[in-house]
């Protein structure tokens, strides 16, 4: 059976909107905000440890720098009217990259410096039509897992395969899968930015990346970016339809745009390549699709709460409250509730989709144990707390690594 996001999301409280806020602008709510904040970490781990520099930038830039970016140009129809402030002319962002451009810019740059790769986790928007509007998968405010590397044009092959491997990396941990990879390439009309010489480089680059790499793909004439051809990795939501979520692009455009230079061996002043990279999309369509995915009950790991402390009477309430706080202290996210039946609190944890139902009865209250109760039913012997906050710590390793999680008696 087909999960619809925007139903589930909703009765688990994830997120919501308010007509007063407006459509297309959802809140994310304190369970969906622990889980997202949980996969924003790991995704800046990720890009941490394969060599990236993380940065922040405003939401906000000059109409004139969109113009040299050729986004007025190709992108007006879907970005906010400016707004006039002080005789400038300032715009919402509907992409990073010409900040990142001007964060290169920002530097002198050797060839020793390359490849540089920065990365963020910011804000773009969308002036996105009232009709095309829904739940997570289309917004107008958008938290994009950004990143832009700037390398020598002998370089990009080893650099996009890489990519390619750490998206693998990412969709295995997250727990899912892609629908299909298309490279995207220019049409024949439409508005598309440089030569005919840049796009054929280009497109031969990434078509040589996918092959290298073994990745089964199609090719899709027409779907390019402006600016350049791109890898887009789609998923498929639960109504048969395709989206784009991740997504790498090579830009030999931008580069020019901005003058972007560094200093060669010789002494020559060549343009570096910009590729443009997100390894999960906006955290908006990511959640979109997790939730249908998952129908709410995500791995361990990203779960909003992954310990709901059930005491059986109000007599264990302290110990109850006592385990609760040394899980949180060991890093999970943990939660104790008293009220109502033991069996309605136990169903309620497994409406929610948390992993784990910690009971405590007197027995274990007098010896410091904890009978843990799994989200699918399964049940294991009572053992001690700290024995207890270990084994799901570990499941969490495991599950974030991408591995088939079973429960250990």
């Amino acid at each position: 059976m087909h999960v619809d996001h925007r139903k589930l999301g909703r009765e688990l409280d994830l997120f919501d909107s308010d007509p007063l806020i407006g459509a297309g602008l959802p809140f994310w709510l304190p369970a969906g905000a622990a889980a997202r904040h949980e996969v924003e970490s790991y995704l800046y781990e990720l890009e941490r440890r394969a060599g990236y520099q993380h940065v922040y930038s405003p939401a906000l830039g000059k109409k004139q720098m969109y113009e040299l970016s050729g986004h007025w140009q190709n992108f007006a129809d879907d970005m906010f009217p400016p707004m006039v402030l002080g005789g400038d002319e300032l715009v919402l962002r509907p992409s990073l990259c010409p900040h990142h451009a001007l964060i290169f810019k920002s530097r002198q740059r050797s060839y020793r410096d390359l490849p540089l790769r920065i990365a963020e986790l910011g804000p773009m928007y969308r002036a996105e039509r009232s009709g095309v509007l829904g739940g997570l998968s289309r917004v107008r405010s958008i938290q994009l897992n950004d990143s832009h590397l700037f390398c020598a044009l002998d370089q990009v092959g080893d650099e996009v395969a890489a990519l390619l491997r750490r998206m693998r990396a990412a969709h295995r941990a997250l727990g899912m899968s892609p629908s299909s990879f298309r490279l995207s390439l220019r049409g024949d009309g439409g508005k598309y930015a440089g030569n005919d010489e840049m796009w054929a480089k280009a497109s031969a680059l990434l078509r040589h990346a996918l092959d290298i790499s073994e990745v089964s793909y199609e090719e899709a004439p027409g779907e390019a970016a402006f600016y350049g051809p791109k890898i887009d990795i789609q998923i498929e939501d639960a109504a048969g339809r395709e989206w784009s979520l991740s997504t790498i692009q090579i830009d030999f455009h931008q580069p020019a745009q901005f003058g972007l230079e560094y200093s060669a061996p010789d002494g020559s002043r060549q343009r570096p390549v910009m590729v443009h990279c997100s390894l999960a999309g906006s955290m908006e369509r990511l959640f979109g699709h997790l939730i249908e995915v998952h129908a709410g009950a995500f791995p361990l790991w990203y779960a909003p709460v992954q310990l709901d402390v059930l005491p059986i009477s109000a007599e264990q309430s302290s110990a109850a409250v006592r385990l609760r706080d040394e899980a949180v202290a060991a890093g999970l996210r943990a939660e104790v509730h008293h009220d109502g039946s033991i069996g309605g609190r136990i169903r309620a944890a497994a409406e929610r989709k948390i992993p784990y139902a910690g009971i405590v009865g007197n027995r274990e209250a007098a010896d410091n144990l904890v009978a843990l109760r799994l989200r699918d039913g399964r049940q294991l012997p009572a053992r001690p707390a700290a024995e207890a906050i270990a084994l799901i710590a570990a499941a969490a390793a495991e599950s974030q690594a991408g591995a088939e999680v079973r429960a250990r008696p």
